[in-house]
């Protein structure tokens, strides 16, 4: 027997998190019934539905894109805009791995594996992501030193520390770009720790996810991951979550 956000999500629906969401608002019924039980155990030959329709077993696949600026990270758009999965023409319904703001470029894993989605994104497991940023001015040594030792956002929670390498420092245009490696995929956790040292992010791009990178992808370009990268991730958060202990 599984739990039933646990069946959900290796349906490729959503995420183990957001199959929770769906639970508790009463999305959910098995054998016609709605569960709104956490802990509620699925049988072999329970039939499942979510929003009334019957789930089903889908091969499990796992994309990499080099998302471009200007699409959105969501399976539709109100405005109408360009969405990464219009980007990808594959049967399975698939969704992001985590997201990456409108204006922002790069890595961006795509699946219809809740278990892999989550297990990547888990905030504990502290999968690192590279970025490259440009900032409205240069940054003092020692605001380099608090960046490197956390930053707290606007919520009062600190950030882990994390990796800052200076690149580019234009004096004239009052600009630097450097890469920041961070631990944690926090809601615009970038953007905020830039705010909150009175900066604005002028670019982002994702330049590596855990060993992933996507130099070779052109903006809106994508492959398929290989099998041994898919396992190599789940290694990482599985050794994550261990240090989490």
């Amino acid at each position: 027997m599984e739990r039933l956000q646990k069946v959900i999500a290796q349906a490729g629906i959503a995420s183990r998190r957001k199959a929770e969401e769906m639970i508790a608002q009463g999305r959910v019924c098995v054998n016609g019934d709605i569960i709104t039980e956490m802990g509620y155990k699925v049988k072999r030959g329970d039939v499942v539905e979510v929003d009334g329709n019957p789930i089903e077993k889908e091969n499990k696949v796992y994309f990499l894109m080099n998302k471009p600026k200007k699409t959105m990270c969501t399976s539709n758009d109100e405005f109408d805009r360009t969405t990464v999965i219009d980007l990808i023409p594959c049967k399975e319904r698939i969704f992001t791995v985590g997201r990456l703001d409108y204006d922002t470029s790069g890595v961006l894993l795509l699946t219809n594996d809740g278990e892999f989605a989550n297990e990547i994104i888990h905030p504990r497991y502290h999968i690192p992501k590279v970025y490259n940023l440009t900032i409205n001015g240069i940054l003092t040594p020692e605001e380099m030193i608090q960046i490197k030792k956390g930053i707290v956002l606007d919520d009062g929670k600190k950030t882990l520390p994390a990796k800052l390498k200076l690149t580019e420092k234009d004096v004239t245009k009052n600009q630097c770009s450097f890469d920041l490696t961070i631990y944690e995929g926090r809601n615009r956790q970038i953007k905020r720790m830039m705010e909150a040292l009175g900066y604005e992010v002028r670019r982002l791009h994702r330049k590596e996810l855990a060993f992933l990178k996507c130099s070779d992808l052109r903006q809106g370009e994508y492959r398929i991951l290989k099998p041994f990268e898919v396992a190599q991730l789940r290694s990482l958060a599985t050794k994550g979550k261990m240090k989490s202990r």
